[in-house]
C-alpha cells in the first residue's frame, strides 16, 4: 500500500464516482461525524456519483438511500441495491435473489446462526439482524466484548461448513446463500442505473474501505484506497488497497475527499 500523498492529482481529475464502505470507513467508533458527513455532501455537490457499498442491512439502506447525500446504496455485501428516484418520488429496491428465494433461505440461515451462537461463546446475533433480508450477521466486537481472532475464525469455519458464502468486516461475520459479493451488485447498479461499465470505466472510480470484505473492490479498482485502520486486519485481507490515508476511519475518508476535490479545483 502506498501513501495517498503519492497518488498523482492527474489520476484523480477524471474520477466521476466514489464508492465507500461505511463501518470504520465513514464511521468512527460507531458514529458518522460531521467531518465525514460534510465530505460526503461536498463530493455529492461536486457532481460525483457517491455510493456506499456496505454489509449493513436492508432496513438501514432504506434510510441511507432516502436521507443521505448519496446516489444509491449497495447493502448486505451485494444482496441488493437501493436508490431514491426523485422524479418518481419513490425508493427503488433491486435484489439479487427473489423474495421467494430469500424467504426459503431464512430457516437455513437461522439454523446456522443458532449453531454458531451455541459453539462460539461470546458472539451474538448482530443488533441489526432484524432488518436483514438475505444474510445472517454475527457480531464479534460491535455490541459484545471483542473476541480473539481464533474465535472469529471459528465462526467463519462453521458458516463455511454449512455451505454459506462468508465475509468478515471490521465488526461482523456475514454469511449468505449465493455467489454474489459487493462488486457483483455494484457492477449491476452502475450498468442499469447510470449506464457505466465498471470494467471498462474502472480507472474513473475510487473505492475506499477498511476490512476483508472489501477485498473484491480493492482488487478491481486501480484507485482503491484504505483508511489507515485497514492495517489492523491486513493479514486477513486477501487483496489490499493500492493506497492508504494517513488518518483512520471517518477522518481518513474526509482526507481522501479533500484530495479528490482539490485535484478537480486545481
Amino acid at each position: 500500500m502506498q501513501p495517498l500523498a503519492e497518488l498523482a492529482d492527474a489520476r484523480l481529475v477524471a474520477v466521476r464516482a466514489v464508492l465507500t464502505d461505511i463501518d470504520d470507513t465513514l464511521s468512527t467508533a460507531g458514529r458518522i461525524g460531521a467531518e465525514a458527513y460534510s465530505a460526503m455532501q461536498a463530493l455529492h455537490d461536486a457532481g460525483l456519483l457517491l455510493v456506499p457499498v456496505t454489509g449493513r442491512p436492508a432496513g438501514w439502506c432504506d434510510h441511507i438511500a432516502r436521507m443521505w447525500p448519496v446516489d444509491a446504496v449497495v447493502g448486505e455485501n451485494g444482496a441488493f441495491y437501493m436508490l431514491h428516484d426523485a422524479a418518481a418520488g419513490r425508493l427503488r429496491r433491486v435484489f439479487r435473489l427473489s423474495e421467494a428465494e430469500r424467504r426459503d433461505h431464512r430457516a437455513r440461515l437461522a439454523a446456522v446462526a443458532e449453531r454458531v451462537l451455541r459453539e462460539v461463546p461470546g458472539c451474538a446475533l448482530a443488533s441489526d439482524q432484524a432488518y436483514r433480508e438475505a444474510d445472517v450477521a454475527i457480531d464479534f466486537c460491535e455490541d459484545v466484548p471483542p473476541l480473539p481472532r481464533a474465535e472469529v475464525d471459528r465462526i467463519v469455519a462453521l458458516m463455511r461448513d454449512a455451505g454459506l458464502t462468508v465475509k468478515v468486516s471490521s465488526i461482523h461475520v456475514n454469511g449468505w446463500i449465493g455467489d454474489y459479493d459487493k462488486l457483483a451488485m455494484t457492477r449491476e447498479l452502475f450498468a442499469r442505473e447510470f449506464g457505466i461499465d465498471l470494467d471498462a470505466g474502472r480507472e474513473d472510480v475510487v473505492f475506499v474501505g477498511d476490512s476483508p470484505n472489501d477485498s473484491p473492490m480493492f482488487a478491481h479498482f486501480p484507485l482503491s484506497v484504505g483508511v489507515a485502520n485497514v492495517a489492523r486486519m491486513a493479514d486477513r485481507t486477501p487483496e489490499l488497497p493500492k493506497y492508504v490515508t494517513e488518518r483512520e476511519c471517518g477522518p481518513g475518508f474526509a482526507e481522501l475527499a479533500r484530495r479528490i476535490l482539490g485535484a478537480r479545483r486545481r
